[in-house]
């Protein structure tokens, strides 16, 4: 189980950070829906691997993170219907 949580917190670690550096280097827009994804994908891995190590002001605010995200995909499908 160990092993499981800390590599999900080290799945998000590349999913959040290489999203950032794709987008900071004009790979990868803030509106793409990989960007989007690779944030709320990584910020539910980062929930459960501080969860797991009681790092829990880290989990709230990866927590918001995701919400943040799904926030973003709602707004984006309402804007497109």
């Amino acid at each position: 189980m160990n092993l499981l949580i800390e590599t999900l917190g080290w799945i998000a670690s590349v999913l959040i950070v290489g999203s950032y550096a794709l987008n900071i280097t004009g790979k990868l827009s803030t509106e793409s829906k990989w960007y989007v994804w690779a944030n709320i994908i990584g910020g539910l891995f980062f929930v459960i691997n501080t969860y797991f190590h009681q790092a829990y002001p880290s989990m709230v605010v990866n927590t918001i993170w995701v919400f943040i995200a799904i926030i973003m995909i709602v707004k984006r499908k309402k804007n497109q219907s």
